[in-house]
């Protein structure tokens, strides 16, 4: 990890080297993440050393990385950049910010719910679900997943692939159902709709396995 202002990062390789991925986050972003996850403003946190071992943020850096490129929606990804954020913060900067963002009832993640259902192709982002709901991202986040057990994303996508599922049963074309539910290509639908139905789409539409639960 790079401070503001350092040009000078070197690493040096063992016999078998290395490989390495680069995700750029601006100072600017990193404090609108730490002021949402605090409730202030809050000074940018500096790094004693650009490289870190630490399952848990590489975990969480890889998957913004994968997000980024993988087609993942705009609330995703503000998600993704809100865990990596305070991971990076929490468990490799010099100094931790201080302060938690008040706190969010089962109102905030009701209004995010149908907010979600009413349009659920809409790329919409965490920012503007939150102030649709009053409060900051972050807790919008906690409350959603304490009142309904998934994050806003997760249920925006079960929305898209319930989509994705009656226009595949009505007879539209795999790569068609794919782009009018909200996902990046046909690819993308799969991957998505094995793990929440456990058959592919061709699968489905064939009736090879038969009727998928709702």
């Amino acid at each position: 990890m790079v401070n503001p202002g350092n040009d000078d990062f070197s690493v040096r390789a063992d016999a078998l080297g290395f490989t390495y991925r680069i995700v750029h986050i601006g100072p600017e972003l990193i404090g609108a993440v730490l002021a949402d996850l605090t409730g202030r403003r809050a000074a940018p946190p500096l790094f004693a050393a650009p490289v870190v071992t630490d399952p848990l943020l590489a975990c969480r850096l890889r998957a913004l990385h994968a997000g980024l490129l993988g087609g993942a929606s705009a609330l995703r990804r503000d998600e993704l950049l809100t865990g990596a954020v305070a991971a990076m913060v929490g468990r490799a900067a010099t100094r931790r910010p201080r302060g938690a963002c008040p706190a969010a009832g089962p109102r905030a993640a009701r209004i995010a719910r149908d907010r979600l259902r009413a349009a659920p192709l809409a790329d919409v982002a965490a920012d503007e679900l939150a102030a649709e709901a009053g409060v900051s991202r972050f807790a919008l986040y906690r409350a959603f997943r304490t009142a309904y057990g998934m994050a806003p994303s997760e249920y925006q996508r079960l929305l898209r692939l319930r989509t994705a599922r009656r226009l595949i049963a009505a007879g539209r074309p795999l790569a068609d159902a794919a782009a009018a539910s909200g996902f990046a290509d046909q690819s993308h639908l799969t991957r998505w709709f094995v793990r929440c139905y456990g058959v592919t789409p061709g699968a489905f539409r064939d009736g090879n396995r038969g009727e998928c639960p709702a």
